[in-house]
């Protein structure tokens, strides 16, 4: 069952990390690239802060974004702010976040995201958790992978086998941290089923699309091609 209150504590920690994080920068290292193409990590903190407020879009029942144009323009409006703006905007909307998220609410109702995709309320704070963590480590900035929780790589490993489960461009995986593992791709067809082992953190990047896969082994044939996310 998820638990949304757990994961706005988890959120809240992890927005202060991240905030803590940035601010240790200057002017000059916002306007640097990041590690997503074409994003400087002013592109990525303001992405942060928009994200907050459209997932308080989510909760409260209007469209997460007026368009998918406008999220972009947005992002581009914000990203050459000076760090300071930039650290007020992010705890500011990181506030609208948390204060919608503990107001009374029916946590079992359908909501609906980007693109026509739907959830469950609960599991709204864990898609904000998953952009702050991600994120983070997006920012280049001494934060990888390896230092994300443990429960929070666990739970985003399992949820993104279960995005690519049934995918008929990807083939039928089974993925394992040789204590743990997941299945997803297409149905077993009678082919032979992919098997890919590594670390946590080396299987989340590879699902995540942060990691080339060249860190894990791969028994049964090549390494899927995951498609985007």
């Amino acid at each position: 069952m998820i638990d949304h209150a757990h994961d706005l504590a988890s959120v809240r920690d992890a927005t202060e990390r991240l905030l803590t994080a940035v601010g240790t920068l200057d002017n000059a290292a916002v306007t640097q690239p990041s590690r997503l193409p074409g994003w400087t990590r002013g592109h990525v903190l303001a992405h942060l802060a928009r994200n907050a407020d459209a997932l308080v879009n989510v909760l409260e029942g209007r469209p997460m974004y007026v368009s998918a144009e406008a999220r972009d323009a947005d992002i581009e409006r914000d990203a050459p702010r000076d760090l300071g703006v930039q650290l007020t905007d992010l705890r500011e909307s990181a506030a609208r976040f948390q204060e919608t998220g503990d107001a009374p609410a029916d946590w079992s109702r359908t909501v609906e995201l980007r693109n026509g995709v739907k959830d469950a309320a609960a599991r709204v704070p864990f898609r904000r958790w998953v952009e702050v963590e991600l994120h983070h480590v997006d920012l280049g900035i001494g934060y990888e992978l390896e230092d994300l929780p443990g429960e929070f790589t666990e739970r985003e490993i399992d949820f993104l086998a279960d995005r690519f489960a049934g995918h008929p461009d990807v083939p039928p995986t089974r993925v394992t941290d040789g204590t743990r593992a997941w299945s997803t791709g297409r149905r077993p067809d009678g082919g032979p089923e992919v098997t890919v082992t590594g670390s946590p953190a080396d299987l989340l990047g590879w699902l995540a699309g942060r990691r080339d896969g060249a860190a894990l082994t791969v028994d049964g044939g090549p390494l899927p091609a995951l498609p985007p996310l």
